[in-house]
């Protein structure tokens, strides 16, 4: 044996005696005594050859796969989207709950457009309305009544179509619009007023629609103001009024 083998022999003797006392302190029985002896003597050999279970081996790296948490709700059947390719903006939405009162951007836009839609197709059914062709039964009255007709269109006002009376008869061809005066169901009608307007208003006097401007037996009087402010206090002129849109009836 060589020296340097009994002197690690020796110290591992000691070694081992030392431990000994140490783990035995307080054992009673004597067999418990022997197997601590023989723990001791075991781990002491296997110190001496290099192969202690406390010698420290390298470490093998843990690879721990990282998993992101994130949240995700059941469907309807209870299963749960973990799919990170899904779309994680799609909403659920439970079909039995009223959601017509949140706001929804889509739905705004189409609303908005079918507004627009919606008045441009009544603003061209009114200009389609106002091109329509309106015969007008008139007499010009100068206390004798001479029957006339002239067509006018539907958006025309009444200084327009008395201008177009006016050459049915020599004597008004003379004459100024501003001069001339339209009567109906015993109105005076103000120039700036559109057929249309009657029309659509569904105006009426006491004696029916103001509008039916084709009734022979309604035929609306043209009338030279001269002639008016000099015979107002005369019948029929004594009856006729001032057209006061609040004054009359709708529908």
């Amino acid at each position: 044996m060589s020296k340097e083998f009994s002197i690690k022999k020796t110290e591992n003797k000691e070694s081992v005696e030392e431990s000994l006392k140490k783990n035995t302190i307080g054992l009673v029985h004597l067999d418990d005594f022997k197997q601590k002896r023989k723990e001791i003597e075991e781990e002491a050999a296997r110190n001496a050859a290099g192969t202690s279970s406390t010698t420290h081996r390298p470490k093998k790296k843990s690879k721990t796969k990282k998993t992101s948490t994130k949240l995700s709700f059941a469907g309807d059947d209870g299963d749960l989207d973990g799919d990170d390719t899904k779309d994680t903006s799609k909403k659920l939405k439970n079909p039995q709950v009223d959601t017509s009162f949140l706001p929804d951007r889509d739905r705004d836009i189409a609303d908005i457009n079918e507004r627009e839609r919606l008045r441009k197709e009544f603003l061209r059914k009114q200009e389609d309305i106002k091109s329509e062709d309106l015969t007008i039964q008139f007499a010009y009255f100068d206390g004798t009544s001479h029957k006339s007709t002239t067509v006018c269109k539907k958006g025309e006002n009444i200084a327009q179509c008395l201008d177009k009376t006016r050459q049915k008869f020599p004597k008004l061809k003379s004459n100024n619009v501003d001069n001339l005066m339209m009567v109906m169901h015993d109105l005076i009608l103000p120039h700036h007023y559109t057929f249309y307007d009657f029309q659509v208003n569904q105006t009426r006097s006491k004696l029916g629609h103001l509008f039916d401007f084709t009734d022979a037996e309604k035929a609306a009087k043209v009338v030279e103001r001269n002639w008016y402010n000099s015979n107002k206090h005369i019948f029929p002129a004594s009856k006729w009024e001032q057209f006061d849109k609040t004054t009359t009836t709708s529908k």
